[in-house]
């Protein structure tokens, strides 16, 4: 039987047979499970992480190597403590926090190393560096998964404190925007490592981080540091000469020159209630029911609550996605505009149902109708933007806040689509519709249309 990682001190199993001449595969796991290659993805001051795969799976992951200083190495009670930390942190299940698959602690190379997913586009600062040109509304969607990610670790008992948010650790899919929040995990290893320099990370730290009094809001601090980096495109302090300077601008409560280059007010401002003063900061919870954060949500289910609780799908829906046909029909408005009656287009796939007004105005209004259980139906009302959104990005963002099944965002980006095709002069979809347009073409020429 393979050994727990967890109970595993150090040394190093000897890799599978069909993989010793492999010149790539440095190191495996004590169980044999995780193969580590040459390959550097990423590096700090105490931290290399390496490109992973994962033997049982079949997937790539991340291998993080993070340096153990001698105190805690010399130190029994410190050792399990760094352990059982870690060991809390595997448990956590989020959508938007890194999944941490597996860790150690090697004793001879006094370093603990923890295996985690990968994101292939990098952290949030490469992502930022790599697109220059990122629209608000991009931004706002990373700030409010950030939030509910940190929500979530502040809501543990006792609440889980990252200490050592900033871009680097926030990693994003480049594909559909999802932002994970990861090395958490390495807090307390890089909480020991602050007593010594305050090098790399203090642009980010919350002045009552110097001291021993303080609470999970000092992530909302460098939550506020993130916001202006994304924003600004600039790491904060960049203007000072030395962590020495920035010390002394940080103690004395003086904000980053960055942040006077927002001409934005509302950003501005929302990124100055992050960074005030501890007692006058908002929790993650109440960060997200901010306006600036709401102004362009694209799902509104007549709730006053801005994180929609997930929608319980029926287990017995079945949808052939390649089969089954849409269904059309119009209806009659209540509201007669210029003396003429107008119509909604109603189109029908398996349980969704998309309703939208035919006389177009951007943004396009649409009620999309959710299966639930017991043969009801759960409205979400969403703004389409047509110069900014695309089917598949509205259908990406909804599947994702609402945790609907993973094949229902091809039936929502192709009822998009079939709408827009049908109403919008010019309209190029982003999927594959041409039998559900010949289906709309036929059903709504049959109603007389």
């Amino acid at each position: 039987m393979a050994p727990d990682p967890e109970a595993v001190g150090g040394g190093q199993a000897e890799p599978p047979d069909q993989e010793e001449d492999d010149p790539d595969i440095d190191e495996v796991d004590p169980t044999g499970r995780y193969l580590r290659y040459k390959e550097i993805i990423g590096s700090g001051a105490f931290k290399t992480v390496y490109k992973g795969f994962d033997a049982v799976d079949g997937i790539e992951v991340a291998w993080a190597k993070v340096e153990i200083t001698g105190r805690i190495m010399g130190s029994p009670k410190e050792l399990q403590r760094l352990k059982t930390e870690i060991q809390l942190l595997r448990s956590l299940q989020h959508k938007h926090i890194l999944k941490l698959y597996a860790s150690w602690v090697d004793n001879k190379k006094r370093t603990v190393n923890i295996i985690t997913e990968l994101f292939t586009s990098g952290n949030l600062r490469q992502y930022r560096t790599k697109h220059k040109k990122v629209d608000m509304k991009a931004m706002r969607r990373w700030a409010k998964q950030i939030l509910i990610g940190l929500a979530y670790l502040h809501d543990q008992k006792p609440p889980i404190i990252h200490r050592d948010l900033k871009c680097d650790n926030i990693f994003i899919n480049g594909n559909h925007g999802k932002v994970k929040i990861g090395d958490f995990g390495l807090a307390m290893v890089m909480q020991q490592r602050k007593t010594q320099s305050i090098q790399g990370t203090l642009e980010f730290m919350a002045p009552e981080l110097f001291g021993e009094n303080y609470n999970e809001l000092v992530d909302i601090y460098s939550f506020g540091m993130c916001m202006l980096e994304m924003v600004t495109g600039e790491c904060p302090y960049s203007e000072c000469q030395g962590f020495v300077q920035i010390y002394k601008k940080i103690s004395e409560g003086i904000k980053p020159a960055a942040l006077s280059k927002i001409k934005d007010l509302e950003v501005r401002s929302f990124i100055e209630s992050c960074l005030a003063s501890a007692p006058d900061r908002l929790p993650a919870s109440e960060l997200l029911k901010s306006p600036f954060l709401l102004k362009d949500d694209i799902i509104n289910d007549k709730t006053s609550n801005p994180v929609q609780e997930p929608i319980a799908f029926p287990q017995n829906l079945d949808l052939d996605l390649d089969v089954t046909p849409i269904f059309v029909s119009l209806l009659p408005n209540r509201t007669v505009c210029d003396g003429k009656e107008s119509f909604s287009l109603v189109l029908r796939r398996g349980g969704f149902v998309l309703e939208g007004d035919m006389s177009v105005k951007n943004p396009v209004k649409l009620l999309l109708g959710i299966p639930v259980p017991n043969g009801k139906c759960k409205n979400i009302e969403f703004a389409f933007e047509l110069e900014k959104d695309t089917s598949l990005s509205v259908a990406t963002e909804m599947v994702e806040e609402l945790e609907l099944p993973s094949w229902s965002m091809s039936v929502v980006a192709k009822l998009i689509d079939a709408f827009l095709l049908k109403t919008v002069r010019g309209w190029k979809p982003c999927v594959q519709v041409g039998q559900m347009i010949q289906a709309v073409h036929n059903t709504v020429s049959a109603d007389g249309m």
